[in-house]
């Protein structure tokens, strides 16, 4: 069964919001699917009105260009992320057991499918996972922070900070440790199926509990 689940995202991104229209939840759908399965450097408007047998006219309507696109799609991603992680943690006073939830959660993202009809969870944890980084990793990224672009991924890493900062108040880096701890998690699952020598974990699909285990073990090192 479907759910209803609308993101404000920052409107900079789009002319017009896709989560208000079938067309513009198609473009979402579509989009991560054919960036996935071919690569944001192969991907185009014209390949992806192709794609949902529409026009790329109708595609710059929402966006301006496949750049802005690849930062919506990455923001609903955090955003979907802090909105579990606040889902999961509620009710939990131990802060240790927050905190092996949201590792659970960066880990597992995308088994936790919601039957959001337009958003294929596994495609688009997938897409972030090759793709993620280059949403911010650009020459423009300063000023498109100073447009806030990229609020819905500070606001994700504040909540873990946050938590960790409830594990050990005196730790000096819990901002630094969140933003790792996401980037860290994405990188071994890019590493274990393309680069495996730079990582000590084999991730076969759907099988993530060594790099569960891998990630609690750094924590707790970290704060212990």
């Amino acid at each position: 069964m479907a759910v209803n689940i609308h993101f404000t995202l920052n409107p900079g991104l789009y002319l017009k919001d896709p989560q208000q229209s079938d067309l513009g939840k198609r473009i979402i759908k579509h989009s991560i699917l054919l960036i996935d399965e071919i690569g944001f450097e192969q991907f185009n408007f014209k390949k992806l009105a192709e794609v949902m047998k529409s026009t790329e006219a109708s595609i710059y309507r929402y966006f301006e260009n496949k750049h802005l696109l690849l930062i919506y799609l990455v923001s609903w991603y955090w955003e979907w992320l802090n909105y579990l992680i606040k889902i999961k943690t509620f009710n939990i006073d131990d802060p240790r057991q927050k905190l092996e939830i949201i590792i659970h959660t960066f880990v597992s993202v995308s088994e936790e499918n919601p039957a959001i009809d337009y958003v294929n969870e596994s495609s688009l944890h997938k897409l972030v996972i090759s793709e993620g980084t280059k949403a911010y990793h650009t020459k423009g990224v300063d000023e498109e922070n100073s447009k806030g672009f990229f609020l819905t991924y500070k606001e994700m890493v504040s909540t873990v900070a946050q938590v960790i900062l409830e594990v050990k108040p005196e730790f000096p880096y819990p901002y630094a440790l969140a933003s790792n701890l996401f980037e860290m998690t994405n990188n071994h699952f890019y590493f274990s199926d393309h680069l495996p020598r730079l990582t000590d974990i084999e991730i076969k699909l759907g099988q993530s509990e060594e790099l569960e285990k891998m990630m609690v073990y750094f924590v707790n090192k970290l704060l212990s």
